[in-house]
C-alpha cells in the first residue's frame, strides 16, 4: 500500500479501509490521493487541517487538462470529502465533475467480412516460441475478443474480471463497483459460455491457482496496451480500414438496437435490460447510440408517442 505521511495520513488510511469494506476501491485512487497529499504538503507547507483553499487549488481545472482528466484526477478527491464531511471531520465545499466534451470519434461501422477477418487472424495465431506466455497470447487472444464483441463489456472490465467473477455454470458474470463501474451482471450466450469453460479449462494447466481469468504471466491483469497492440496487430492483418477496440462494444449496442426495428418490442423494457447490461449508469447514457442509427429516434417517437424526451432525456452521464 502507498505511504502517507501528511496530517491527513490516518483519515485517509480509514478512508481506504471504507471503501475497500463497501466493495468500492479501484487501486488507480491511491495515486490520485498520493498526489493530493503531496500538492497539499508542496503548496501549504505549515498546514494543520485540510482547508478549502487546499481543495479549490487542487480541483481547479488546470489548462492543459481535457474535463474528463480532470474528472479523474479530482473523482476520488470528492469521495475523500464526502466521507471527511459526513463524519464530521471537515465541514467543506464538494467540488463538481465537470460535464465531458463531446467527442468527435465516430465508432467504426463494423462490416461482417472485416469481423470475419479479424476473428480468423484472433484463430490464426502461429506460435514462434514454446514459452508459456506465448500459450498464453495464442489462448487468450481470440476469447478475449471475443467476449467484447459478445457481451459489449468495456475493456477494462474484462481486463479486471478475476476467476471467481464468472459463474461458467450459470453463464454469468458479475462486474463489480471495485472495477471503477456500477455493479452489474452480464450474461452470456451459450456459444460464449462454452467458449469460456474450455478456455478455462486449458489456462488452468497453464496457470493453476490463478487470480485473474485473462492473466499475465505473473498472475496480474493486462494493461491497457495490451487490448489495443493486439487488436491493431490482429485487425490491421486482414483489414485496410480504421478501427478500435472500444467500436465492439459500439458494434453490441447498434446491433441490438437495430434488432428492435418493426419488431413489435417493447421499446422502454429493451432499453432498460441493454442499459443494465451494458453497466449504464442510467438509461440516459443510452441515447448515444441513435446517433449512430439512422432514423432510430424517429421509430421510438413514433412508438411512443410523446414520452420519448422523457424517456431518452439529455445525456448528463460520463458514459
Amino acid at each position: 500500500m502507498t505511504k502517507y505521511t501528511s496530517f491527513m495520513k490516518d483519515t485517509i488510511y480509514d478512508f481506504i479501509k471504507y471503501r475497500k469494506a463497501s466493495n468500492c476501491w479501484n487501486h488507480s485512487y491511491e495515486l490520485y490521493l498520493k498526489t493530493f497529499e503531496n500538492y497539499c504538503q508542496n503548496n501549504f507547507p505549515n498546514g494543520k487541517e485540510l482547508t478549502q483553499e487546499m481543495v479549490d487549488s487542487w480541483c481547479a481545472k488546470r489548462s492543459d487538462e481535457k474535463n474528463k482528466s480532470c474528472n479523474s484526477r479530482i473523482g476520488v478527491i470528492i469521495a475523500f470529502l464526502k466521507y471527511t464531511n459526513s463524519r464530521k471531520i471537515t465541514s467543506l465545499e464538494i467540488p463538481s465533475h465537470l460535464k465531458p466534451e463531446k467527442y468527435a470519434y465516430v465508432p467504426h461501422n463494423f462490416t461482417e467480412q472485416e469481423l470475419l477477418n479479424f476473428f480468423y487472424a484472433c484463430d490464426h495465431i502461429e506460435l514462434t516460441r514454446n514459452s508459456i506466455m506465448a500459450k498464453n497470447q495464442k489462448l487468450t487472444i481470440p476469447i478475449f475478443f471475443r467476449l467484447l464483441y459478445s457481451t459489449g463489456m468495456r475493456t477494462t472490465e474484462a481486463r479486471l474480471l478475476k476467476v471467481d467473477d464468472i459463474d461458467l455454470e450459470r453463464g454469468i458474470i458479475s462486474i463489480n463497483k471495485s472495477k471503477g463501474y456500477n455493479q452489474h451482471y452480464v450474461v452470456l450466450n451459450d456459444l460464449m459460455k462454452n467458449y469460456l469453460i474450455k478456455y478455462n479449462f486449458e489456462i488452468s494447466n497453464l496457470y493453476p491457482n490463478r487470480k485473474y481469468f485473462f492473466p499475465t504471466k505473473n498472475d496480474s491483469f493486462h494493461p491497457k496496451s495490451w487490448v489495443s497492440i493486439n487488436f491493431k496487430k490482429y485487425w490491421n492483418k486482414y483489414n485496410d480500414s480504421y478501427a478500435i477496440p472500444y467500436d465492439l462494444r459500439h458494434h453490441y449496442a447498434i446491433t441490438n438496437i437495430n434488432s428492435w426495428i418493426n419488431k413489435g418490442v417493447e421499446f422502454h423494457d429493451k432499453l432498460y435490460y441493454l442499459s443494465k447490461s451494458m453497466g449504464h449508469v442510467s438509461i440516459e447514457s443510452t441515447k448515444y447510440y441513435y446517433s449512430l442509427i439512422p432514423r432510430m429516434s424517429d421509430i421510438f417517437k413514433t412508438q411512443i408517442n410523446n414520452s420519448f424526451e422523457s424517456l431518452v432525456p439529455e445525456v448528463k452521464d460520463y458514459e
